[in-house]
């Protein structure tokens, strides 16, 4: 029988060279993994939760270090739009860190995580409308893969877990595993980006 869960971050390999396309896809995977959770029961439910807690604190970071830094400086009030993202992404981060430390199989569990779902769909749908629709309109093919390259190799680095408050990609990937990581990161975004 094939194995038809949503893959984790990467785990499909793709050879990604349009940043808006990857990350419109792993849009895609996140509700798929949403509906995942709100189908399982048990010990499937606890492993799809946590695919999805690794697959939004992964994706989330990589938007941290790539796209938002390039919005503010090329989207015509750039600045404000990505403000906007960050406190959502904030929020987002304050519900799944409550997740996280709740049994999958509390009561109060399915209603929170519906929520989160709202928050997390409200949040992708903007990104898709104020960041992507302008990035993939003024960057050329070769930026768009260069930026596909990076946040696949910002994701290859990233913490696992959420962290709430922790919006800028320094102070992210800083609370990551181990002391290391965040220059890591910042060496595998540099040459994915091709900067020495």
């Amino acid at each position: 029988m094939p194995d038809l869960r949503t893959p984790q971050a990467g785990d499909d390999h793709a050879k990604d060279t349009d940043v808006v396309a990857l990350l419109m896809r792993q849009h895609g995977d996140i509700r798929n993994l949403f509906d995942e959770v709100e189908a399982a029961t048990g010990e499937e439910r606890r492993e799809a939760f946590r695919r999805l807690v690794r697959l939004l604190a992964v994706h989330e970071t990589a938007e941290e270090e790539i796209v938002h830094p390039f919005a503010r400086r090329s989207l015509p009030g750039g600045e404000q739009v990505v403000e906007d993202r960050l406190a959502e992404e904030r929020a987002a981060k304050e519900t799944l860190a409550d997740l996280d430390d709740m049994d999958t199989d509390d009561p109060k569990f399915l209603p929170r995580l519906q929520a989160l779902r709202t928050d997390v769909q409200e949040h992708a749908r903007a990104e898709e409308r104020y960041e992507f629709t302008h990035i993939r309109r003024s960057t050329d093919a070769k930026t768009l893969a260069v930026m596909a390259k990076a946040v696949k190799a910002a994701e290859a680095m990233a913490p696992t877990r959420p962290h709430p408050g922790v919006e800028s990609a320094a102070a992210n990937v800083a609370l990551g595993p181990v002391a290391a990581l965040m220059d890591r990161t910042k060496d595998a975004v540099r040459k994915a980006m091709g900067h020495p």
